[in-house]
Parts: structure tokens; sequence; C-alpha cells
């Protein structure tokens, strides 16, 4: 019990401590449960929600970085960028193949 009380309370502390960086935390493990989901089960939906979850992400990802920049700023942008760029791709493909 004590181990889940602990998770719990810091999932509390760095949501108030930092709140947009943690919905971007929640829309990439979404994403990462949603492509998984779409690579086990072949539905379109599935990879669909991922990968507008992954561009959500990296494009806050890239908007916070821009306005508020961290220590590591050039590592979290590129990054970002990676992701977005793999997911638009993704998405290019989806379109391609329908």
């Amino acid at each position: 019990m004590r181990f889940w009380s602990f998770w719990f309370n810091s999932f509390v502390l760095s949501s108030q401590y930092n709140p947009p960086r943690f919905v971007e935390l929640l829309m990439l493990l979404l994403a990462i449960a949603m492509l998984g989901i779409a690579s086990i089960v072949p539905d379109r939906p599935y990879l669909i929600l991922g990968l507008s979850l992954v561009v959500g992400a990296s494009i806050s990802i890239l908007v916070r970085e821009a306005i508020a920049p961290s220590p590591q700023t050039r590592i979290t942008q590129l990054t970002a960028s990676l992701l977005l760029i793999i997911s638009l791709y993704g998405f290019a493909d989806l379109m391609y193949t329908l």
C-alpha cells in the first residue's frame, strides 16, 4: 500500500509543480498505449489517435520550450522535433494506404 501511496503523491506533486509538462507526459503515455494497441489490433482508430496525441504533445513541448526554455532546451527540442517528423510521416503513410 505504501508503494502506491508514494506514486500517487509523486503524480500529485508533479502535476502541481509543472502542469504543462504533466499534461504532455500524460499525452505521451496515452500515445504509447494507443500505438501499442494498434500494433496488436490492426485497427486504424488506435493508430490515428496515437499519432494525433504524439503530434499534440510534441507541438506543446516545442511551444513551451520557445516560451520558457529549460536547462536542456536543445535536447528537448530535438526530441520533440523528431517525434513530430515521425508522427507526420506516419500520417502521410496512413493517407497513402487509404
